[in-house]
């Protein structure tokens, strides 16, 4: 596993990058980009950034040996009446990781997401979840870290892990 990179907690300045990880996450098919402020703007994304870092908000953001951010990983808690894609429930935080194109198949996702799951078990988190769609390459990340599918709906599942 590469590991020319660190990672740090996630702090309220890091929005704007969060933003930028949530538009790789959204556009994670080839070909089939969709501009910054159209996936911002979006109700389904949105809500996994809008008023960041709220007291429950957690996160983590990997950083390359300069100090440039390539990577995060931060979960929420959403409300049952504006649920997020993987909701499951109210005492569950949900995740969202997104990697640097350039940085992909190096380690980062893995880290962040293990991290992230060491976080919310810490907070007190006794399950974490996820929505991904079953294309995407993700998917198996997931399931190689211990996330099991709990619904699936169209081309999406949604997954949840133990976080101990």
């Amino acid at each position: 596993m590469y590991r020319a990179f660190t990672s740090r907690r996630a702090v309220q300045t890091d929005a704007k990058f969060l933003g930028d990880m949530l538009v790789e996450a959204a556009n994670w098919r080839a070909g089939g980009l969709r501009p910054r402020h159209e996936v911002l703007a979006s109700a389904e994304h949105r809500r996994y950034l809008v008023g960041w870092k709220r007291t429950a908000d957690e996160g983590l953001v990997a950083i390359d040996p300069d100090d440039v951010p390539i990577g995060a990983a931060w979960y929420r808690m959403l409300p049952q009446n504006e649920p997020g894609l993987g909701f499951v429930g109210v005492a569950v935080p949900e995740l969202i990781i997104g990697v640097h194109p350039l940085w992909r198949a190096r380690g980062v996702g893995r880290s962040l997401l293990r991290g992230l799951v060491e976080l919310a078990g810490a907070q007190g988190h006794a399950r974490i979840s996820l929505s991904v769609e079953r294309e995407n390459f993700a998917r198996n990340l997931y399931r190689a870290e211990g996330f099991s599918v709990v619904e699936s709906t169209g081309s999406r599942e949604t997954m949840v892990r133990a976080t101990v």
